[in-house]
C-alpha cells in the first residue's frame, strides 16, 4: 500500500468498528475501500475478517469488565454460529453477489419495521426467556445467520441483535455485548478458511484493524454509558443507511441530481 492509503483505511476502520460494535453493517464501508485500494473481491472479503476479529476481541473485553456480557448463554449461542459460519465461507465464491445484496436489502426494510414497532422491547430485557436455554428453532435461526456471517459479514451484526432481543430475550446493550462475543467466535474460524484458501492480505488488514479496535472501544464504551435508547437510535440509522445502499437508492438518488 502507498503511504497516503494508510491514514484512510485507518479512519474507515474506526467508522467500521464503531458501527459494528453498536449494530453493524460497518464492512459495508470497509469491503469497497479494500477493494478500491486493489484488492479482489475475494480477497477483500478475507481480509476484512482481520479487522471484524480484533475489532470484536476489543468490545468484548471491554463489555466483560463492565459487568455486560452473558458469557455462558453467549457462548450457548456461539455454537451452531460458528458451524455457520465455516459452511458460509466455504461457499463464499459460489452466490451471486448482486441478488445477494437485493434480498438483504429488503431483509434489513423488514429489519427496520420491526425496530421501529414497539420500541420496549428493544430497551427492556425479558427475564423469562433469558431463564430458559435455547431451543432448538433459535439455535437453527444462529447457524443461519452464523452461515450469512462466515460468507460475506457485511449485516450480520443487525440479524444477529434481531436473535438475541427477540428470540433470546435480552435488551439492547446486553445483546451487543453477546453480539460482540459471538462474531468473534466464528469469525475467527471463517478465518481460517479464508486463510487456508489464500484470500488474506495482512498488511491492509491489520492496518484496517488499527482503525476497528479504537472504534470498537468507544462504541462498547458508549453504549454502557448511555444505554439502550442511544443504542436503538445509532441501530436505526444504520439499518436506513445499509438498506439504501444495498438496495441501490443511494446510486437512484445520486443519479437524479446529476
Amino acid at each position: 500500500m502507498d503511504w497516503y492509503v494508510f491514514p484512510l483505511v485507518v479512519a474507515a476502520g474506526f467508522a467500521a468498528g464503531f458501527i459494528n460494535t453498536l449494530a453493524g453493517s460497518g464492512s459495508l464501508i470497509t469491503l469497497p475501500l479494500l477493494i478500491f485500494i486493489g484488492l479482489p473481491a475475494t480477497v477483500a472479503n478475507g481480509t476484512n475478517r482481520v479487522a471484524v476479529l480484533l475489532q470484536t476481541t476489543v468490545a468484548v473485553n471491554r463489555f466483560r469488565r463492565s459487568g455486560t456480557l452473558d458469557l455462558k448463554r453467549g457462548l450457548q449461542l456461539t455454537a451452531p454460529t460458528i458451524l455457520g459460519a465455516i459452511l458460509g465461507a466455504q461457499i463464499a465464491v459460489n452466490l451471486n453477489e448482486r441478488a445477494m445484496k437485493f434480498a438483504i436489502g429488503i431483509l434489513m426494510v423488514v429489519m427496520l419495521v420491526v425496530v421501529l414497532v414497539r420500541p420496549r422491547r428493544w430497551l427492556v430485557g425479558r427475564s423469562e426467556m433469558l431463564a430458559h436455554r435455547p431451543g432448538w428453532l433459535l439455535l437453527l435461526i444462529f447457524f443461519m445467520i452464523g452461515c450469512y456471517g462466515g460468507f460475506i459479514q457485511a449485516g450480520v451484526g443487525i440479524f444477529l441483535l434481531a436473535g438475541l432481543v427477540l428470540g433470546a430475550g435480552y435488551e439492547l446493550v446486553g445483546a451487543n455485548a453477546v453480539k460482540n462475543l459471538i462474531v468473534m467466535v466464528f469469525t475467527l474460524f471463517a478465518l481460517i478458511v479464508f486463510i487456508v484458501n489464500h484470500q488474506v492480505e495482512w498488511l491492509p488488514g491489520l492496518v484496517l484493524a488499527f482503525g476497528n479496535m479504537i472504534g470498537a472501544w468507544v462504541a462498547a464504551r458508549m453504549a454502557v454509558e448511555k444505554g439502550a435508547k442511544f443504542v436503538r437510535w445509532v441501530l436505526i440509522a444504520v439499518i436506513v443507511v445499509s438498506a439504501s445502499v444495498l438496495l441501490g437508492l443511494s446510486d437512484l438518488a445520486a443519479d437524479m441530481f446529476r
